[in-house]
């Protein structure tokens, strides 16, 4: 098995961008702990790490300890930074958003459409699975699931052919949703990706209300962030980046102005300066090494000295779906 993805992704333009290190730091999405051994190793005074899934802290015991109290591990959701930090004005958050390569690796997570197991897909061992989700859900819900978090074009055909399918035997493991998928869609060329890709990228954001999780954790992080501080937050698909996009630029007074047929809307005092106006891409020398670059983009902001405000998803590139629908 390769070790490529197990490497942090766009590690070396985001300890760039952020150089010289110090201070109090948060590593929201801890997985192998890639962030938080670069960010303690560059000179961060002390990194907070949070991750909902249990199993990363107990795989990461053979070195946290070389930190002694630098390393601050913490079981939770990155929704919630703010609180997990307490009352510890932060010099910077780093996010990685979306499931890690190990949860991936792992069959019986159920993440991949690559190796057969349960239909899981939950982070926090905790709650609906996608399984629920595949055997309970109406034709419409499933479709739109499909649809808005998947961008699956073929959704209402998908949708139809589970309920058809799960009418004769519950779907229960990750083969059995492939192969259903695949009945439906055309077979991939070379260089395309897998007909399930989207299907099960879908259901892993609704189990795990990855697209909520994401908002709560950016309006988190301007509550946690002292002055100066720097938000640096890795996608790797549009859904994430656009609500990041969008997020950055809203709090940072670069959102739509008026025009001569709407009114100039009141611009409220800017919460972030945008460190560079583009996303951040890997380089050729990433992408050769470590594949899952790809498709994975960079944006950083600064916190500046206005108070925090909470935001509402409105206009950020949420899917208009409601996720209590779900289950």
């Amino acid at each position: 098995m390769t070790t490529a993805p197990h490497i942090p992704v766009l590690l070396d333009p985001i300890l760039s961008a952020i150089a010289p290190v110090s201070g109090i730091w948060l590593d929201g999405t801890f997985g192998a702990g890639g962030y938080t051994r670069a960010l303690l190793d560059a000179g961060a005074e002390r990194v907070i790490a949070i991750d909902r899934d249990p199993e990363v802290f107990t795989r990461a015991q053979a070195w946290v300890g070389q930190y002694g109290e630098r390393l601050q591990l913490v079981e939770g959701e990155f929704g919630n930074l703010d609180q997990l930090a307490g009352d510890t004005p932060l010099d910077g958050v780093v996010l990685d958003i979306g499931v890690s390569s190990m949860q991936i690796d792992q069959a019986q997570r159920g993440f991949s459409f690559m190796q057969d197991g349960p239909l899981d897909m939950r982070m926090a061992k905790a709650g609906v699975t996608a399984a629920d989700i595949v055997n309970t859900a109406d034709e419409a819900v499933l479709a739109d699931i499909l649809f808005q978090y998947g961008e699956e074009r073929s959704s209402r055909r998908i949708a139809k052919a589970i309920i058809r399918a799960r009418s004769s035997a519950l779907i229960a493991t990750t083969a059995q949703l492939c192969a259903i998928i695949e009945e439906e869609l055309p077979r991939s060329k070379p260089g395309q990706a897998h007909p399930a890709t989207r299907s099960f990228q879908a259901l892993r954001i609704a189990v795990n209300d990855e697209l909520g999780q994401l908002l709560k954790g950016l309006s988190a992080a301007e509550a946690a962030l002292k002055e100066g501080g720097i938000l640096a937050v890795v996608t790797f698909h549009s859904l994430e980046d656009r609500i990041v996009k969008r997020f950055l630029h809203a709090r940072s007074g670069a959102g739509p102005r008026g025009n001569r047929y709407a009114p100039e809307q009141e611009q409220d005092a800017p919460r972030f300066t945008l460190m560079g106006r583009k996303a951040i891409t890997a380089s050729k020398e990433e992408l050769a090494a470590n594949p899952r670059s790809r498709s994975a983009k960079l944006r950083l902001g600064r916190r500046t000295g206005a108070p925090a405000e909470q935001i509402s998803g409105r206009g950020l590139g949420l899917p208009g779906f409601d996720i209590g629908r779900i289950g």
